[in-house]
This record gives structure tokens, C-alpha cells and sequence, in this order.
């Protein structure tokens, strides 16, 4: 870890974090087992002002750029999946609103101020209908206008982290303007409420529950985005906090294989299972997947931190997240191959995070839209180079 720690800022963070690595750790298996979200963790963090980094220096924040997000999100992967990944979206959700600066002046400063002062927000986007919102679908959510302010009825999923949002950004059709336009809405309006729907294998602490709005009026002022085009098409590093995410999660399996096979002695052998010809070959396989996809996530965290070059970035923030999720898969699978029959119990930690990683599958972008984009620039690029 030690190779990509470039600042003292980012050491001092490191250090902070750490020194939740045995309570965060201690409570995973209850938040799993129970499906219960980490309440108790997120709350440390936002007392430490984590919750704030990306909010930038101007503002009062930390100025935390894509790099350090993700290395203070791999990091803290490794204590507790559902915890990064709840504190990763509020993060981002963060990061990119202050990058792009879509909001008014004054509504940075009172994001700001609220968010220095603890509270937590994330967007809102997803329903059923619709599937995930990069895949272009329109919103059944929809906001009506109405005495000078909106009216908002619909349902959202996947809401992580819905039992502590102070805010939740939510996407809703607008008829009069034939748009999609961006909700910012108190957790306290009148007739806005969680369901607790949250019932998976992976990530079960994340309290992704469905937010329901049942005819929620709000002020005409928090009508905040009306985006010009659709979010998936703009080049969006902060997204980079999910595959930080499953890489520290896979970087967790490592590290309990490794040292269940410097432990576990059979009477079959004179030692431990880490002689073994077998052993050695999973281990290595495992720490070649973490190598090559450490270098890349940091690599393009990295160009996309400079704005020099993140105008030349086009499709490797999804590649990014393609390579390590699918990684993270086969990390876990080799280190429970390493382990044996005994990583499917379940007080193993190597089950968890077998549930774990599969979730990143499901997050955006999806695998096969990466895929396709990297097809079609390819084509377009071709096209270019013949007619020119």
C-alpha cells in the first residue's frame, strides 16, 4: 500500500482510518448476519469529518481529488464492505457536484456548510421500471408543478445508506419541461419515507432501501440539476469509489489466505499449507490480479485528477470498474481455494466477502455497456482514420 501513498495528507488520513481497522472489522460479521446497517461506523466517520473530505478547500472541506478518495476507500473496503461503500457514494455524490459545479453559487455554499455540520447525502435515481439510470430509461418519478414549488410522487431503489441520508438527490421526471431534472430533499418532508426492502446475500448492510414519495412538495429553489444530456455520458471519476471499493474487499481475502496458509498445519505435513507447490501457485495468482489492478485504478485516478490530460479519458473509468470487479471475483475464488471447505463457514469472513464482490457486478457501469462503448469507439476511431 505503501507505493501509492503520495502525500502527508493522504498518511495522516491512512492513520485515521486505521485506527477504526478493529472495531470496524469486529463489527462486520454482526452487520452481515443481522443486515444491519452500520449506524454505529458511519457515525465515527462523520465525527471525524471523513464524510467531508471532497468538499474542497474553498468550501471549508479537505479538497480531497479522485486519488485520495480511493485510497482512503480501498482502505477502509478492507474493514467493512457495506460501510465503504455506503460512505463511498456520499463521497462522490459530493466530489462531483462541487468538480462540475452544476449548482448555483449559493447552493455549494449551503451544501456545504450542511455537510461540514454532518450531514450525509446521496442521489436517488434508480426504480424499477427503469433499472439502473446509466441505462438511459426516463423516470416514472415525477414532479408537477404547483403553487410556486413541486410536487413529487414516485418510488426510488437501491437508496444506500437510506436510514442516515440527511438529503437524498433524487431524479424525477418533469412534464412541462420535458426533462429529467435533480430533487434535493430533506429526509424530514411530509409524506417522504423509507421501506425497508433491502433483502440480498451481498452487501447486506447498506440499507439500499426504497425511497417512497408520496406527493412531496418542495420549494421551486431545490429543483437543483436539470441535466442537459444524460449523466452516463459524462466521464465521472468519482465512480471510481465503487471498484476501490471491491478491490478492498479482495485485498481482505488475500490477507486472511495468506495467513491461513503461514497457520494451518496438517499432521499430513511437516508445516504449514504455505510450502505447498499448489498454494504458492493460488497466492501468486492472487497477488498478480491485486498488482495489475492496484496499477490501474490509481493510474487513471491519477490523469483524471489533472486536468491536463482528463479531457483525453473516455472509456477508462468503466474499464476500471470491469477489471476489478471481475478481479475481485477471482481473487476471493482463489483464496477460498486456498483455504478450502473452511471458507464456507459461516464464520469464515472469506464467505462474506464471496457474497460481497458479486455485488459489484451490479453496480455502474455495467460490464456490458463497458464493453459495448469500447466496441463503438473502436469503430468510430476507424471510421475516422479511413475517411481521413
Amino acid at each position: 500500500m505503501n507505493l501509492f501513498v503520495k502525500s502527508e495528507k493522504q498518511k495522516l488520513w491512512l492513520e485515521r482510518l486505521l485506527k477504526k481497522e478493529q472495531k470496524f472489522k469486529e463489527n462486520s460479521a454482526d452487520i452481515d448476519e443481522r443486515a444491519i446497517f452500520p449506524k454505529e461506523n458511519i457515525q465515527d466517520l462523520v465525527e471525524m469529518k471523513y464524510s467531508s473530505v471532497t468538499i474542497p478547500v474553498a468550501y471549508g472541506g479537505e479538497g480531497f481529488q479522485v486519488y485520495d478518495m480511493v485510497l482512503m476507500q480501498e482502505t477502509l473496503a478492507r474493514f467493512d464492505g457495506s460501510t465503504a461503500l455506503s460512505m463511498g457514494w456520499n463521497l462522490s455524490v459530493i466530489g462531483e457536484i462541487f468538480e462540475r459545479k452544476i449548482w448555483s453559487e449559493e447552493k455549494l455554499n449551503f451544501l456545504a456548510k450542511e455537510v461540514l455540520q454532518g450531514a450525509l447525502i446521496n442521489r436517488a435515481a434508480t426504480e424499477v421500471q427503469t433499472g439502473s439510470p446509466t441505462r438511459g430509461g426516463r423516470p416514472g418519478t415525477t414532479a408537477v408543478k404547483k403553487d410556486g414549488g413541486w410536487v413529487l410522487t414516485g418510488r426510488k431503489t437501491f437508496t444506500t445508506m437510506s436510514p442516515m441520508l440527511t438529503y437524498f438527490l433524487t431524479s424525477a421526471w418533469i412534464e412541462e419541461k420535458q426533462r429529467i431534472g435533480f430533487f434535493l430533499l430533506h429526509k424530514d418532508l411530509p409524506g417522504l419515507s423509507i421501506e425497508e426492502t433491502w433483502d440480498v446475500i451481498s452487501m447486506r448492510g447498506t440499507a439500499s432501501h426504497d425511497l417512497v414519495l408520496d406527493h412531496v412538495i418542495v420549494d421551486d429553489s431545490m429543483l437543483v440539476e436539470l441535466p442537459d444530456a444524460p449523466r452516463s455520458e459524462k466521464v465521472n471519476g468519482w465512480l471510481l469509489h465503487i471498484p476501490a471499493c471491491y478491490l478492498g474487499i479482495a485485498q481482505a481475502a488475500r490477507d486472511y489466505a495468506v495467513f491461513f496458509a503461514n497457520n494451518h498445519s496438517p499432521n499430513s505435513l511437516n508445516g504449514p499449507i504455505s510450502q505447498l507447490a499448489n498454494v504458492q501457485q493460488l497466492l501468486g495468482e492472487i497477488d498478480l490480479e491485486l498488482i495489475r489492478a492496484r496499477h490501474l485504478i490509481y493510474s487513471v485516478a491519477a490523469t483524471y485528477d489533472d486536468e491536463l490530460y482528463r479531457k483525453y479519458i473516455k472509456n477508462e473509468i468503466g474499464v476500471v470498474k470491469h477489471t476489478i470487479t471481475n478481479s475481485a471475483i477471482k481473487i476471493v475464488d482463489k483464496a477460498m481455494r486456498v483455504v478450502g471447505a473452511k471458507s464456507l463457514q459461516r464464520s469464515n469472513p472469506l464467505q462474506r466477502y464471496y457474497r460481497d464482490v458479486r455485488a459489484g457486478l451490479h453496480n455502474p457501469p455495467m460490464d456490458d455497456m463497458t464493453i459495448k462503448k469500447l466496441a463503438l469507439s473502436a469503430i468510430e476511431e476507424g471510421k475516422q482514420k479511413h475517411s481521413s
